[in-house]
């Protein structure tokens, strides 16, 4: 349970700087489009893509919070055995989710990105770096999810 703390204590934080950074780039963007007169050029591909890392692990950390929204018509009318059982179906389901579209088909992603040399045409990264969030999310969801099957943490 110790490394689960320090897992959510890692993701808030990067969380909060990626936050804090795309609200510095934000704020430099409309200054430099209304005070300056002439736009940053590297700043809008920049908020889009702090945009995608803060949904994507934003997602990571909500799944290992339990604050993601749920629908429990159907739980709430089975007994607490059941439920349980439910839990643990619903929690596999998703790990198998999170390992066949985020863990590999992210990694395909970013391997191909890789490959093919692409990057991003302001900042002239590589869009790898860009996707790389994709599998390094699945792969937090399905420790939170074998965490929570494992330590009995369904309800």
């Amino acid at each position: 349970m110790e490394i689960r703390k320090k897992i959510d204590k890692i993701l808030g934080n990067t969380l909060v700087f990626i936050m804090a950074v795309m609200v510095i780039n934000v704020l430099w963007q409309v200054f430099t489009r209304f005070i300056v007169g002439t736009p940053s050029s590297f700043t809008d591909e920049l908020a889009r893509y702090l945009m995608i890392w803060v949904g994507v692990l934003g997602a990571a950390y909500i799944s290992g919070k339990k604050m993601h929204v749920a629908i429990d018509l159907i739980p709430r009318k089975l007994n607490k055995a059941n439920q349980i059982k439910l839990k643990i179906v619903v929690n596999i389901l998703i790990i198998i989710f999170c390992l066949g579209a985020l863990v590999v088909g992210g990694a395909r992603l970013v391997y191909i990105t890789l490959i093919l040399e692409q990057y991003s045409p302001a900042l002239q990264i590589p869009l790898a770096l860009v996707y790389l969030v994709i599998p390094i999310s699945g792969l937090l969801i399905i420790f939170y999810k074998i965490s929570d099957i494992l330590n009995k943490q369904l309800l």
